[in-house]
């Protein structure tokens, strides 16, 4: 595949994809925002821009989390998402998902229900594409795989998923998401439409320590080893 892994983000050509940020995610009781929690995607943010060097950022979806609040602090998460782009010459475009119902309180950059990179279309995933592609980029899902009773984010890859061509569908970028296991998953139990053979997405795992991915089989081929 012609695209490089990176922190729960995928880079496609001069483009950086990342997905589901939900910031405010953890907004209750006495804290607007968790502590640490909005420096941390902004940081991990920054060090992707500042490694790949990409003409253009997009957001696939669910740059918020809240349907109903926009406290400060996500203001200035999103302020400070928007000045690494910014500071880098890169363009940040945003495509809404389900959660953005607040978009336009915090944002007033460009923003696409779907975005094309070549022969590639970027969306969030939570309602079908107009585009026809090779390749769908999405989110929405939140995938995560337990592997030796571990829990750990992972890209799913599925070849000829939808309409015959292949879907990339990316962890939630927010490390306060726990995710979605997939193991067990069939089709049906997606929230994404996009996904039409749970059988044959196959999971890539991020390893930050050794910064490089761990390939496992098919989820079908996958579950039968277990």
């Amino acid at each position: 595949m012609d695209a490089r892994y990176d922190d729960r983000a995928l880079v496609v050509g001069d483009t950086l994809v990342v997905a589901d940020l939900h910031v405010g995610r953890g907004t209750g009781g006495n804290l607007e925002f968790p502590v640490g929690s909005g420096t941390d995607v902004v940081e991990r943010f920054r060090s992707l821009v500042e490694r790949h060097g990409p003409e253009t950022v997009v957001v696939a979806g669910d740059l918020l989390h809240s349907f109903q609040t926009v406290p400060r602090t996500v203001e200035d998460t999103v302020a400070g998402l928007k000045a690494v782009a910014r500071d880098a010459g890169a363009r940040l475009v945003v495509t809404p998902g389900n959660h953005d119902t607040m978009l336009d309180s915090v944002w007033d950059g460009p923003t696409e229900r779907e975005h094309r990179i070549g022969d590639t279309v970027v969306l969030h995933g939570h309602e079908a594409p107009d585009s026809d592609a090779d390749r769908y980029v999405v989110g929405h899902d939140h995938p995560t795989i337990v592997i030796e009773g571990q829990r750990r984010p992972c890209y799913l890859v599925g070849p000829d998923q939808y309409r015959g061509a292949d879907v990339v569908m990316l962890p939630s970028f927010n490390r306060l998401n726990a995710g979605v296991v997939v193991n067990e998953m069939s089709a049906g139990d997606f929230q994404s439409p996009l996904v039409t053979d749970a059988d044959r997405l196959e999971p890539v795992v991020w390893d930050e320590s050794a910064r490089q991915t761990r390939s496992f089989p098919p989820l079908g081929e996958f579950r039968r080893l277990l």
